[in-house]
């Protein structure tokens, strides 16, 4: 091993096993074995094809060089930005505070980079996506958790108050990440009364010190129902607007416009101005990426500015959600078919089931079956954005009997 790698770097396999248990569900795939892969977030439809949509794609093929090749401002583009806040929240006129970043993950770091210090905690729901552990751990921080509310009870009040006056004490700030609505990986989303006991409790625990709730918004263009999305958004809007907690949003074209690979998306807080954050945000841009790309600007840039063309992209989401949702539904019938608890669902490409007494080897045992998905400490992440309706059959029995094995 290299003496000059630092010591406290040497330990880390250097992959992810999102993208190690998807290569090997492909390598599977190439050697004739009918497998079912429900690892990877991104959409396929039901001939394994990656969808591209074709709104998005039209525009990207014809873009002029001179909305290719230019340095973007290190802030990102302004146009951008406001059309992205106004993509969520079209009233708006200002996007208040906010910076282009390369996708969601990168919005993510700059809230730990600018709002905690080194050794602090930041809060979010478990299940969680994987990799806010390794962003979090790479500046030096820690992750930790309360219950995402269940379907049967809803939110734990109580569980999310303590951590969070616990958090507050211990280094006088909070900074806590909510992935909703479309929750990344359970597929659900706050109830409306789930939300406001949120949002209650963060208005007290402030009187502690400065609360910052950040939205980790990616799926919404995917919910079951648009009008529930529509409501949450509206809510968290109107706490952002009182000022008492800062909250700001982590938005991203990865999902909403199928350019997983052009990483484009924007860290924003649309309901203040404060020009010591705005310059603190476009520091820490130049002192990691410098630029993001133009080229997915452009894009978005062009398609908000034209009605034909929002409206071809609300029928194509329209048509990909309605997709997500029959599998979903057809999932959950094969599952209670099999005697097992169906599987609750709101939007986005993922369910979380029950992963038994140790989800890392139902994975494994699942495998035997040609059946891949991402095991969690909370259960198994399936991601229903890359399984066809037509497998949640065989999907279903696998699991089943690895189970009851």
């Amino acid at each position: 091993m290299l003496p000059h790698l630092l010591p406290n770097r040497r330990d880390f396999a250097g992959d992810d096993l999102i993208f190690t248990l998807n290569g090997r569900a492909q390598k599977r795939a190439a050697e004739g074995a009918a497998v079912i892969n429900a690892t990877i977030g991104a959409l396929y439809d039901d001939a394994g094809k990656l969808v591209v949509l074709d709104t998005v794609i039209g525009q990207w093929q014809q873009l002029t060089s001179a909305e290719v090749a230019p340095y973007a401002p290190i802030g990102g583009d302004p146009s951008y930005l406001l059309n992205l806040v106004k993509r969520h929240w079209p009233s708006l006129t200002s996007i208040g505070v906010g910076v282009a970043t390369p996708g969601g993950s990168g919005a993510l770091a700059l809230t730990l980079k600018n709002l905690l210090d080194r050794g602090d905690t930041v809060l979010t729901a478990a299940p969680y996506w994987g990799p806010y552990s390794t962003l979090a751990a790479e500046v030096g921080m820690t992750l930790a958790t309360v219950p995402y509310p269940s379907v049967e009870t809803g939110i734990d009040i109580g569980a999310w108050e303590a951590a969070c006056r616990d958090i507050l004490d211990a280094q006088g700030r909070l900074l806590v990440w909510l992935n909703d609505p479309c929750h990344n990986p359970t597929g659900r989303s706050f109830s409306k009364a789930d939300r406001a006991a949120l949002v209650d409790m963060l208005r007290d625990v402030s009187s502690q010190g400065p609360v910052t709730l950040i939205l980790d918004l990616a799926y919404l263009d995917y919910a079951r129902d648009p009008q529930q999305v529509r409501e949450a958004l509206d809510d968290y809007a109107a706490f952002g607007a009182e000022g008492q907690v800062l909250v700001g949003a982590c938005l991203s074209l990865s999902k909403a416009y199928t350019l997983y690979g052009a990483r484009a998306g924007a860290l924003v807080f649309p309901w203040i101005t404060d020009s010591a954050l705005h310059g603190a945000l476009i520091t820490s841009c130049r002192g990691t990426w410098s630029n993001c790309a133009r080229a997915p600007m452009s894009v978005l840039n062009r398609i908000s500015k034209d009605d034909a063309l929002k409206a071809s992209l609300e029928q194509e989401h329209a048509q990909w959600r309605t997709l997500l949702a029959a599998r979903a539904n057809a999932l959950d019938a094969a599952l209670k078919a099999e005697g097992l608890p169906g599987c609750a669902y709101d939007g986005g490409f993922f369910v979380t089931l029950d992963g038994g007494a140790d989800p890392f080897a139902t994975c494994e045992k699942m495998q035997a079956h040609d059946v891949f998905v991402i095991p969690l400490p909370e259960g198994l992440r399936v991601g229903i954005c890359a399984m066809r309706e037509a497998d949640v059959g065989k999907f279903a029995t696998a699991y089943a009997t690895v189970l009851r094995s």
